[in-house]
């Protein structure tokens, strides 16, 4: 199975033998590139061969999936998965398990909320499954640095086991309140095999840099350096997008890697990091916890990750099967602001979840969208609340649609509160480790309990130097001209939200042109001048007017041209995107008519939190003034754009009263991603 000469790692026969021939619920912790999915590989196969059951894998993530499926059809194992992006296989899939064809399923923890799959695939193997193994097992403690709530639904599935059935829960990222709690879930006769968890092939460096310009310039200048290849890791998609297009400017062969991307544009990605036919994959933690390549030559972090055990998990993708490996923590000054954003967000806060409760209790049923249209709050966030009110008890689903229960519910509020203490400390560890003076290695591997915790003898630290601290004046200015390059797309909204607003239901037609905004807001290009003109000034200068316009006849070049300009007013700054409007059309030496209006008292739209409220809030407060509205296409000046709902209900009224083509223009994108 694995070749005449290869021999187990400490540990690793031990914890074999547990869980295949003892039958024993097992925990094993073990530093990344230990091995730990070899554990199950084997298990499986020994059991299969006495004649058990499948296996059931809970994996965390799509890639991870991808990469243990492979690893498994190299060890002659016969491996599957049921998941979002596969629909077209699942009958397949299940046919084959119910010809004992299959030998390891691996689903995601969301899969086990999934009605089909808990309808008719889950009962029809639950009582012949032969090992279950949580794979990335700190995810079930909500102490874990990666709580996903939906593992609260594995404690279930194990109350439902037969106590024969042997359980595998792995990870590398436990400290010891993680293994308690794990321990504590996984049911009594737990056995923890525990292992020294420093990396002998990582060489570890921290680097403070001043801005993102900074930041791109020391990607371009020392990836070539690095050895064969590896991973860029950033925290949102937009920054993945970003830096991979600079470094693909700059003739180094990288792509963005992240959730936006289709199955099979990942799956091609991954293969070609894996065949070393680019030198970095820019990714978020969509590619994360277990994809394994050995020969993997860095992994670089374009921002701080959220704490340090995420990092020790992410950086350990890197020299798994090489002598030595670089890990790199890149961190500047948006990086509190972003970790501050998912702190905040990490859990609904309490009167949020009453309003969805006190929504659905006026009502029989509801459907996400109904529920959209009476609680002013986020998409994401009402989908997180209704996941963890289900797992609670008080919300049942049921075709698509969400009832309250007779169930009482009570936040647990000294529970969360300890939980986002633990999480602000993680911020203050990630920011200590970033002006760490001593070994890396065992800062990150002191933070999980290690007792084995030493000096690595390899990090920048223990050795007196790393990689470069500046960066070439002349690159760094080539990334400001990047960024201040780097238009991003306005994509034009092509449906109306359904029962947002009476009258207006099923496609727009037509639809506004894809438009553009010339920054990211608050960004080191244009984006702090945005920031800056929006909240200090007042106005902005005409350093942005010139930029503008140079954008739009230059790069954008919208077609048909337009032939006017008009501009949207602001509820809370009367006036300043009409002084900036009118000076753009002036620079273009195009007329401006300022035909639109905002209702007087009408809510800021930045105070919109989901689509139903943002058209319906954009509807109620625009029209258009008395007066011809020019013929011709316009182009249509905001400074902000986010959600694009005020551009789309303005340049609906705009058609309407005899306009051509409407152009979307704004100063900045509120969040990076193509709106």
């Amino acid at each position: 199975m694995l070749g005449a000469d290869a021999t187990f790692r400490d540990g690793q026969r031990e914890a074999i033998e547990a869980v295949a021939r003892d039958g024993e619920r097992t925990l094993v912790v073990q530093r990344t590139g230990w091995g730990k999915s070899l554990v199950y590989w084997i298990a499986t196969r020994v059991r299969r061969d006495e004649g058990r059951g499948p296996t059931l894998i809970i994996s965390p993530l799509l890639a991870l999936m991808r990469n243990q499926i492979a690893m498994a059809a190299r060890l002659g194992i016969r491996a599957a998965t049921i998941n979002s992006g596969n629909q077209a296989e699942w009958d397949d899939v299940q046919a084959g398990l119910a010809a004992n064809a299959i030998d390891v399923l691996l689903i995601s923890p969301e899969r086990l909320a999934n009605q089909r799959f808990t309808r008719d695939v889950l009962p029809s193997i639950q009582g012949s499954i032969g090992l279950f193994v949580v794979d990335e097992a700190h995810c079930i403690s909500d102490w874990g640095h990666d709580f996903r709530p939906d593992y609260r639904r594995i404690g279930r599935i194990l109350g439902l086991l037969d106590q024969r059935v042997p359980v595998l829960a792995t990870t590398a990222t436990a400290n010891d309140r993680v293994v308690a709690d794990v321990v504590e879930q996984l049911g009594e006769g737990v056995r923890v095999f525990r292992g020294p968890l420093g990396r002998d092939s990582l060489m570890l460096d921290s680097i403070v840099l001043a801005d993102q310009a900074e930041r791109l310039a020391w990607l371009a200048e020392v990836l070539p350096r690095l050895p064969g290849s590896g991973i860029v890791y950033c925290l949102t998609v937009a920054d993945t997008q970003r830096v991979a297009t600079f470094l693909t400017a700059q003739g180094i062969v990288a792509s963005a890697y992240n959730a936006d991307l289709s199955t099979g544009e990942r799956e091609v990605l991954e293969d070609a990091l894996i065949a070393n036919e680019i030198k970095a994959l820019v990714a978020t933690v969509a590619l994360g916890m277990g994809f394994d390549k050995p020969d993997l030559g860095f992994v670089v972090h374009y921002q701080r990750p959220a704490s340090a055990i995420a990092y020790y998990q992410q950086v350990g993708r890197a020299g798994r099967a090489v002598e030595s490996a670089h890990g790199v923590l890149l961190s500047g000054r948006e990086d509190d602001d972003i970790a501050e954003y998912f702190m905040r967000t990490a859990f609904p806060p309490t009167v949020h979840m009453h309003e969805i409760l006190g929504a659905l209790e006026g009502a029989d049923t509801m459907s996400g969208q109904a529920i959209e249209r009476a609680v002013n709050l986020p998409r994401g966030q009402i989908t997180q609340a209704l996941k963890l009110l289900e797992l609670d008890g008080a919300v049942a689903r049921h075709n698509g649609r969400y009832l309250r229960t007779p169930n009482p519910w009570h936040q647990d509020e000294a529970r969360i509160e300890r939980v986002l203490a633990a999480r602000r400390l993680e911020l203050e560890q990630m920011q200590a480790y970033t002006r760490h003076d001593g070994c890396y290695m065992e800062f990150l591997t002191d933070l999980l309990d290690d007792p084995a915790a030493a000096p690595c003898g390899r990090c920048s630290n223990d050795i007196g130097r790393g990689l470069p601290r500046e960066v070439d004046p002349e690159r760094v200015r080539a990334a400001i001209s990047f960024l201040r390059r780097d238009l991003r797309t306005i994509k034009p909204r092509k449906q109306w939200t359904a029962d947002a607003v009476l009258g207006l239901s099923g496609r727009i037609t037509p639809p506004n042109e894809v438009g553009c905004a010339l920054c990211v807001y608050g960004d080191a290009g244009w984006g702090r001048d945005v920031q800056r003109g929006k909240y200090v000034d007042g106005r902005f200068g005409r350093d942005l007017v010139v930029a503008s316009a140079r954008a739009i006849r230059d790069r954008w070049r919208p077609q048909p041209e337009p032939t006017w300009v008009t501009g949207l007013p602001s509820t809370a700054q009367r006036g300043i995107v009409d002084a900036f409007a009118r000076s753009l059309a002036s620079e273009l030496g195009l007329p401006y008519v300022g035909c639109l209006s905002v209702l007087h008292g009408a809510p800021p739209q930045k105070e919109m939190q989901n689509s139903v409220q943002q058209l319906r809030n954009a509807h109620s407060k625009l029209a258009i003034e008395s007066g011809a509205v020019p013929q011709g296409p316009v182009l249509l000046v905001d400074d902000i754009v986010d959600s694009g709902w005020t551009m789309t209900v303005a340049g609906e009224l705009l058609r309407l009263r005899g306009s051509g083509q409407v152009h979307p223009f704004a100063l900045a994108m509120a969040n990076g991603r193509d709106a």
